[in-house]
């Protein structure tokens, strides 16, 4: 977890740099990374502009009743365990998860996949 502060002359942007851990590290650290980024963005200023980066390792689904935060242009029909995490921080924080608001094609909205040919993330 990384961040930086840029200071403007109207206002100052928090960017903040993580990467969470992957599903086979315990549910400790899992907790841990969320409680330690929780303590970090409340470590900015609330007037702060806030940009969260980062791989999250998350399967984030198209639920309607979170359109707002999470668009409806994901990859994924069902959120895995660290898409519910990341859905509940950002809507908890007033943040939006830009990356399923925009329509993009399939094959550019993964980055791995699988020997199967199949299965995509």
């Amino acid at each position: 977890m990384s961040y930086i502060v840029l200071r403007g002359r109207w206002w100052n942007i928090s960017v903040l740099n993580v990467h969470a851990p992957s599903e086979e590290e315990s549910d400790d650290s899992k907790h841990s990374f969320y409680k330690d980024l929780e303590q970090v963005f409340y470590h900015f200023p609330q007037y702060h502009m806030k940009i969260l980066l980062g791989d999250f390792n998350a399967k984030v689904d198209r639920e309607t009743i979170f359109k707002l935060t999470i668009g409806n242009q994901s990859l994924h029909q069902d959120s895995n365990d660290k898409g519910v995490k990341i859905v509940n921080f950002v809507t908890s924080k007033n943040l939006v998860i830009k990356s399923t608001m925009f329509l993009h094609r399939d094959i550019l909205k993964y980055t791995w996949t699988c020997p199967d040919g199949k299965t995509h993330n």
